[in-house]
C-alpha cells in the first residue's frame, strides 16, 4: 500500500468536534482516516468538506484501522463514558503493539487511568486528550491537554502541536503528564470555567439590578471592561449576549431565555475530586451549585410564594462611594479579584492532584497552553504564566506579587459589593465565598480549634496543641483529664 492509500492518522467519531478535529488536521496537510459508526456522516463530511485536505473514508472500522501507517494513531470522538469503553474495546482487537488510541471526550480521568493501564498491558498506549475551544476550536485552532506516555507523545506531539492554537510564537498544547492528567487538567479547566461564568453573571446581576440598568447598557459596559485586564473570551461574549435582541419580541435574549443553566457534569467533578483531595475550591463549588439551585423551579417557586421576590437595593446616588460610577468600578474590581481566587483554587488542586499521582505537571506550562483556544482564554493567563516561571513551587496563586497587589487594590470594592448585594437581597454565592476564602486564608487564627474540641468531645478525635508537639485527647466525661492520645 503506497503512501498516498494510507492515512497519517484517523478520527472515529465525526459529530461536530470530531468532524471539525478531522477538517483541522486535513488542513494542515495530513492524510486522515475518517470513520464514523453511522456512514451518511463520513460521506458528508467528505462530500462537504473534501477539499480540505486528503480524507480516507471508510465505513467499516476495521478498514479503517487497516488505512493507518504505523504506528497507527486514532483520535476517538464519542460520549464519554460506555460509549469510548466500546469503541476502545473494540478498537483494541485490530490494533498492534505500539498503537496509539486518543481519546479525545470529557472523560473522567478515573477512567483514562484504568484505561491506560489495560492498554498498557497489551502493549497499547492510552493518551487521555483534553481539547478546549468548542466547535470553533476544533477547526481553527484548540488549546490541547494530551496526556499519556512520553513515548506516544513523541508520535503525537508534532500533528497536535500543529494543529493547536497559537498564541506569540507558542503552540498551545503540552505534554501534560502520565496516564490521567490531561484528562484531570481539562476538568478543572472546565470547573474554572463554570467559576469564571457564574462570576461574570454574578457582576450582570448586581450591575443590573443595583443601576436599574439594560441589558444593551450593561453590553458597553462588559465591552469596556474587555479592554483592560478584564479582557477574555468570556467578557467579550458577554457583552456580545447582552447586546442581542431576541427577533421573535424585540426583547433583550437574555429576558426571554429561561433562567436555568445545564451541566455536562465537568464542574461536579472537578468538586467531587476536590474533596477527595482535601483543597478547597469554594469558588468552583458554588458556581456549580448556583447551575443546580437555577435548575429547581418548583423549589424556587414555593419560595417566591413564601417570601416574595423583591429586592431592596439602596439608592446609589445616596452615599455609595463615587455613585453609580463608583458603583460600577467596584463590580469590576470584585470580579477582577474573585476570578484570581477561583483560577488560584483551581491550579491548587492541579498542584494537590499532580503530587498525588505523580505527574509532575507544569502549571505555568498549563497557563501558556490556555492562553489561546480554550473557553477560559484570558489576558492575565500571562501573568499566571510569568509567576510559575519565577517560582515553580509557589505556594498559592495569591502570594505571586502582581496578584496579591491585584487583590489587596480590589479588597475593599470587592467587600462593598458583597454588602449591597446581601443588604439588597441579590444572591451573589461566587463572590461571596470568593472572597470568604481569601479571608480564611490570611487569618493568623481560624475557628478550626473549636471545632476540633467538639470532634475530641463527642468521638475522641483528638487533637494538636500549639506549644506541644503530638495528639492528645481530654477525658472530657471523667474529670476533664488531658492524656497524650495514643490511636
Amino acid at each position: 500500500m503506497s503512501s498516498a492509500d494510507t492515512a497519517q492518522i484517523g478520527v472515529t467519531g465525526l459529530a461536530v468536534m470530531g468532524r471539525n478535529l478531522a477538517r483541522n488536521l486535513a488542513r494542515h496537510g495530513y492524510r486522515v482516516a475518517v470513520h464514523n459508526r453511522s456512514v451518511e456522516r463520513t460521506r458528508a463530511l467528505v462530500a462537504e468538506h473534501g477539499d480540505d485536505g486528503v480524507f480516507l473514508p471508510a465505513e467499516a472500522l476495521a478498514d479503517f484501522v487497516a488505512s493507518l501507517e504505523r504506528p497507527r494513531a486514532v483520535l476517538v470522538m464519542v460520549k464519554a463514558g460506555e460509549a469510548t469503553d466500546a469503541v476502545i474495546d473494540e478498537l483494541v482487537s485490530l490494533l498492534d503493539p505500539g498503537d496509539i488510541v486518543v481519546d479525545c471526550g470529557n472523560a473522567h480521568f478515573g477512567d483514562t487511568r484504568r484505561r491506560e493501564e489495560t492498554l498498557r498491558e497489551r502493549g497499547l498506549h492510552l493518551v487521555g486528550c483534553g481539547v478546549s475551544g468548542g466547535e470553533e476550536g476544533a477547526l481553527n485552532g484548540p488549546s490541547i491537554m494530551p496526556g499519556g506516555s512520553a513515548e506516544s507523545y513523541a508520535t503525537l506531539g508534532p500533528i497536535l502541536t500543529s494543529i493547536a492554537a497559537q498564541v506569540d510564537g507558542t503552540a498551545c498544547c503540552v505534554h501534560v503528564g502520565p496516564d490521567g492528567a490531561g484528562h484531570f487538567v481539562k476538568m478543572v479547566h472546565n470547573g474554572i470555567e463554570y467559576a469564571d461564568m457564574q462570576l461574570i453573571a454574578e457582576a450582570y446581576d448586581v450591575l443590573r439590578s443595583g443601576l436599574g440598568a439594560s441589558p444593551a447598557e450593561l453590553a458597553k459596559v462588559f465591552e469596556t471592561w474587555n479592554t483592560g485586564d478584564l479582557e477574555s473570551f468570556l467578557v467579550e461574549i458577554t457583552a456580545q449576549v447582552l447586546g442581542h435582541m431576541d427577533a421573535r419580541t424585540g426583547a433583550p435574549f437574555v429576558d426571554v431565555v429561561a433562567d436555568a443553566a445545564e451541566q455536562k457534569g465537568t464542574g461536579r467533578w472537578t468538586v467531587q475530586i476536590a474533596l477527595d483531595l482535601g483543597v478547597p475550591v469554594t469558588g468552583i463549588a458554588e458556581a456549580t451549585f448556583a447551575r443546580s439551585l437555577s435548575g429547581h423551579p418548583r423549589q424556587r417557586e414555593a419560595a417566591r410564594n413564601a417570601f416574595g421576590a423583591e429586592l431592596h437595593p439602596r439608592d446609589l446616588h445616596g452615599g455609595y462611594p463615587g455613585g453609580e460610577d463608583g458603583f460600577t468600578e467596584d463590580v469590576r474590581k470584585a470580579l477582577y479579584a474573585s476570578k484570581v481566587i477561583a483560577y488560584a483554587q483551581g491550579f491548587d488542586q492541579i498542584a494537590a492532584a499532580s503530587a498525588a499521582y505523580g505527574w509532575d505537571v507544569d502549571r505555568g506550562a498549563m497557563a501558556t497552553i490556555w492562553r489561546g483556544g480554550c473557553i477560559i482564554r484570558a489576558r492575565f493567563l500571562d501573568r499566571i504564566r510569568e509567576a510559575y516561571a519565577a517560582d515553580t513551587s509557589l505556594p498559592s496563586l495569591l502570594t505571586a506579587p502582581y496578584f496579591a497587589e491585584a487583590v489587596r487594590d480590589g479588597v475593599e470594592s470587592w467587600r462593598r459589593v458583597v454588602g449591597f448585594a446581601v443588604t439588597a437581597g441579590i444572591p451573589t454565592p461566587a463572590f461571596s465565598s470568593c472572597l470568604a476564602y481569601y479571608d480564611g486564608l490570611r487569618r493568623d487564627h481560624l475557628p478550626a480549634a473549636l471545632v476540633q474540641g467538639m470532634r475530641d468531645y463527642f468521638g475522641a478525635h483528638t487533637y494538636r496543641r500549639i506549644d506541644d508537639p503530638g495528639t492528645f485527647h481530654t477525658e472530657w466525661s471523667d474529670g476533664r483529664q488531658e492524656i497524650r492520645a495514643s490511636w
